[in-house]
């Protein structure tokens, strides 16, 4: 399984279109989701892997039994068929970025 995440795999300030034409270059969709503090988005599975990306503020996921803490700029590799759950964990909004294969 690829890693699961790739810290600053974008620099900062994140720039939305140029992660949108790298995940098109790597055969993905692309969609922009903005969270309040403490949203969070519990137990989903897809048949589809799923790239993350924050632009701003911070989000931690919950991969199968793995854990981590994705910042701006960082990626995040969902595999299909696993259990995942996101949480907004900054003080403010978190504006991120999903999109599968």
């Amino acid at each position: 399984m690829p890693e699961m995440i790739k810290r600053e795999k974008f620099a900062q300030p994140v720039n939305d279109d140029k992660v949108a034409q790298s995940w098109r270059e790597r055969g993905y969709s692309c969609h922009h989701f903005t969270d309040p503090p403490g949203q969070e988005w519990n137990g989903f599975v897809h048949a589809t892997n799923e790239l993350v990306t924050v632009l701003e503020g911070k989000l931690e996921l919950t991969i199968g039994d793995a854990r981590c803490a994705a910042g701006p700029g960082d990626e995040v590799f969902i595999p299909r068929d696993v259990v995942h759950s996101v949480k907004n964990i900054y003080t403010g909004t978190t504006r991120w970025m999903f999109g599968y294969d």
